[in-house]
């Protein structure tokens, strides 16, 4: 008797998920090593964060979609809307990641989202957070990103919340942020998303500190509660 054993082809969003990450701790590497070029890549890269990839064209080749167009052995070509989407998603990823990096040296601001490990933009926000308390002025950042209408908005206003971020020194799952941004893109994606980043809110069950503090001291995560899809 032969078995026949199938592999799920991936997906648009994990293909444009995957080139993410790629891309991103590649940079990330060479900007903890202090290398002159990947130094200057996110010094150009941050500088597009909030804008449009089609008014920055001299970022085209740093956020290089080059292999969603190169045809794979049983993966399908991806169609125009689906590149639009991919080259909006990932360019603003990246800007964001380099937002979020600058003049961080120790550690790198991207990194993977896993069990017991949540890095989605929900968890992000809740982290922020004291134990058992709802921030009400960070939750309804969160609500008024998820309330966006249309991408370039919303990366606006995930831009105040990397800010936040970058203050505090929490990572997040860039190349998740960037399947996510591809996915808003479609009709019901922001529906998706918000649904996402609801799970990821509550996901976030704090870490042990890694530097001696308590958990609910400045820079250290918190315990998950309230509702983040709650108006603003």
């Amino acid at each position: 008797m032969t078995t026949i054993t199938s592999t799920a082809l991936p997906t648009p969003r994990k293909r444009i998920e995957d080139l993410a990450a790629t891309r991103i701790a590649a940079y990330q590497r060479g900007y903890l090593a202090d290398e002159p070029s990947a130094v200057a890549a996110l010094a150009r890269l941050r500088r597009g964060a909030g804008q449009k990839p089609e008014r920055l064209p001299d970022l085209w080749h740093l956020v290089d979609t080059s292999p969603l167009h190169v045809p794979a052995d049983n993966v399908r070509e991806l169609s125009e809307p689906e590149l639009e989407r991919a080259e909006n998603a990932l360019h603003t990823a990246l800007t964001l990641w380099a937002l979020h990096q600058q003049s961080r040296r120790d550690a790198g601001m991207h990194e993977r989202d896993g069990r017991g490990k949540p890095r989605g933009v929900g968890a992000a926000v809740r982290r922020m957070m004291k134990p058992d308390e709802i921030d009400d002025s960070l939750r309804k950042r969160l609500v008024r990103a998820g309330t966006a209408p249309d991408l370039v908005v919303l990366a606006q206003r995930l831009r105040d919340i990397v800010l936040l971020l970058r203050r505090e020194q929490f990572p997040l799952d860039y190349a998740l942020l960037t399947g996510q941004l591809y996915t808003w893109q479609w009709p019901d994606g922001p529906d998706r998303v918000r649904r996402e980043w609801g799970r990821s809110f509550h996901a976030w069950q704090g870490e042990k500190p890694s530097d001696g503090r308590q958990p609910g001291q400045p820079g250290q995560p918190g315990q998950p509660g309230g509702d983040v899809s709650a108006d603003a």
